[in-house]
């Protein structure tokens, strides 16, 4: 058997490289991407250090909460790990479920019963 290649393989094998840098470079485009080369691999909440095939375990958390904003700059990006990721948004989840964010990011009240209103009041009539 030959292994000439023949002007036919040459050109599928050009075509198939060519394709191949223009997915890298589609992929160099997204978010995550810019943000692998703007931080380092590092989970900003638990510090653990990615390399190699663990690297995909480390994911880009949008800090607004929204995937439409993405400056490129990072600004609205950190890199976290699967279990950092997921306690943020279990954590967001909570916080809505017992109160609306106001735009100053504080919560309101879920809750209207107020039980030391007149603490200073009751101590100051003991005594």
């Amino acid at each position: 058997m030959s292994s000439k290649k023949t002007p036919s393989d040459i050109n599928r094998q050009d075509q198939i490289i060519a394709e191949a840098r223009r997915y890298q470079a589609q992929q160099e485009k997204t978010y995550r991407a810019q943000a692998l080369k703007l931080y380092p691999w590092i989970c900003a909440r638990c510090g653990r250090e990615f390399s190699g095939k663990k690297l995909r375990e480390l994911t880009v958390h949008h800090k607004d909460h929204n995937h439409d904003n993405n400056p490129p700059d990072g600004s609205n990006w950190e890199l976290l790990c699967l279990y950092c990721h997921d306690n943020e948004h279990a954590r967001q989840q909570v916080a809505n479920a017992y109160g609306a964010a106001t735009p100053g990011g504080e919560h309101e009240p879920s809750f209207t019963h107020r039980p030391f209103a007149d603490l200073e009041g009751l101590l100051k009539r003991k005594t």
